[in-house]
């Protein structure tokens, strides 16, 4: 049985403040589910900090990004086992803004995935459509080839290390939602996906869903069979909305 798993990812949001304030309001919401695990993902600044307020707490949490370099004359990068050493669990790696973004190609984000889990850590490997794709109906064969690039350099069994984010790049801070049925059916052809390299490894891999969930869309998007919980955005800068959704993921 998979456990699920909530995740927050803060993108380039919050004080020193906002963080502690939101840290100690999520404390007792995670507290109060122990069947759902719960993470979040701050600005690599803040990383000191929420190590030192997530002691002793369930909370878990993670990186935005991380490079392929374990050092070098990379300014502004931070490698996997600078993250490791700041008690970080998880790294995200593809999220759509980074595609877009930063030009991350299928291949960066395989390497970056290939690093980040020989770090130490747990690659969070974010895939989704555009709004374009979505409406000519290639979602199955975009997220197949960005999750085969992953395949192709690490293998199917590195999936039994890592989380899969399924993120509908038009439902990422639209307010916009894919309803319980579109996102079941993508996870279960994803996790279909998967199976015909790996049926056991594919059984077991927890599948998220990123894509503006609220407490009022947790509970119905988490009981579907193939969505093991959530990559959240805007609403887990929210001490009560993150808590709705952990509540909801619960249920």
């Amino acid at each position: 049985m998979r456990q699920h798993l909530v995740m927050g990812n803060w993108k380039l949001n919050g004080t020193k403040a906002s963080v502690e304030a939101l840290i100690k309001g999520l404390t007792p919401a995670a507290a109060a589910h122990p069947s759902v695990q719960v993470a979040v993902c701050p600005p690599v600044i803040f990383l000191g900090l929420v190590e030192q307020l997530t002691a002793g707490s369930k909370i878990a949490y993670g990186a935005q990004n991380a490079d392929v370099h374990e050092s070098g004359a990379f300014t502004g990068e931070n490698a996997p086992s600078m993250l490791k050493a700041f008690g970080c669990t998880y790294s995200l790696v593809g999220h759509s803004e980074r595609r877009t973004l930063h030009a991350e190609t299928d291949d960066v984000v395989a390497a970056k995935y290939e690093a980040i889990q020989k770090g130490g850590l747990i690659p969070v490997l974010c895939i989704g459509e555009t709004l374009a794709q979505f409406e000519a109906g290639t979602t199955n064969q975009v997220v197949e080839t960005q999750l085969k690039a992953v395949i192709d350099r690490c293998g199917i069994a590195s999936f039994a290390n890592a989380v899969v984010a399924y993120e509908p790049v038009w439902a990422i801070g639209t307010g916009k939602t894919a309803t319980p049925e579109i996102a079941q059916s993508v996870h279960a052809h994803i996790r279909q996906y998967l199976a015909g390299f790996d049926a056991a490894v594919a059984a077991k891999v927890q599948i998220l869903y990123g894509g503006s969930v609220t407490g009022a869309t947790a509970a119905d998007l988490f009981g579907q069979p193939d969505i093991d919980g959530g990559l959240v955005g805007g609403a887990s800068l929210k001490v009560d909305d993150f808590s709705q959704i952990i509540a909801g993921a619960a249920q």
